[in-house]
């Protein structure tokens, strides 16, 4: 196992579910890292999906103690290098191309790729990759699919993510082949707004008991 891969193991090992956060205003995101943490969830995946996502995961790299600062929806190599660059200590994709491939090589921050079908699951095995996001979960197939990939597939694990949520996530959780899993549902948008951090830190304690 190499070394990055190891550095990735470590930070999704920390805990059942990795927040997938979507931040619109900067100003929440060290609150909303602080409530996560506070619930036991401390790789936070903050993704490039928004004009504010480099200032969030700057400020959340920066200013809140006990968080990994991850960024996610990597694109390609430019997504890459910014994310870095704003401090994030992992990044994940919800897939891969060659310029993403050969950015990641180059770099000591390890990257998640993404991939779905036996073809890629292969393709990014042969760039000696072992753990892998896999995404859209529910909609590619769910739990059931994944279980099916650890028969060819011995040794690689993923962490799928898009449609899970408390009630079954344990569905996937209890498979061998899966690390973690990646949510959204453990910072709902109506309580990111109204600055409940409390709500968050309560839904975030309960995600992190699904692996007791």
């Amino acid at each position: 196992m190499s070394a990055k891969t190891e550095k990735l193991l470590s930070v999704l090992k920390l805990q059942p579910v990795v927040p997938v956060l979507i931040i619109e205003d900067v100003a929440h995101a060290v609150p909303l890292a602080r409530a996560l943490v506070a619930g036991g969830l401390k790789a936070i995946e903050i993704t490039m999906r928004t004009a504010a996502a480099l200032d969030a995961i700057k400020a959340v790299a920066n200013e809140v103690e006990g968080a990994v600062a991850g960024a996610g929806t990597i694109l390609n190599a430019k997504h890459f290098e910014q994310a870095v660059a704003a401090g994030s200590q992992f990044i994940v994709s919800p897939g891969s191309t060659r310029g993403l491939l050969d950015a990641a090589r180059d770099s000591d921050i390890p990257l998640l790729p993404g991939a779905v079908t036996s073809s890629e699951i292969m393709a990014l095995k042969e760039e000696g990759y072992d753990v892998l996001k896999f995404f859209p979960a529910e909609q590619a197939g769910g739990a059931n699919y994944i279980k099916s990939l650890s028969s060819p597939f011995a040794g690689t694990l993923f962490c799928p993510t898009g449609g899970i949520s408390l009630k079954n996530a344990k569905d996937y959780l209890s498979l061998p082949n899966i690390v973690c899993v990646g949510g959204s549902w453990v910072a709902p948008k109506e309580l990111v707004a109204a600055g409940d951090w409390a709500g968050i830190t309560k839904l975030a304690a309960e995600a992190c008991a699904l692996r007791g």
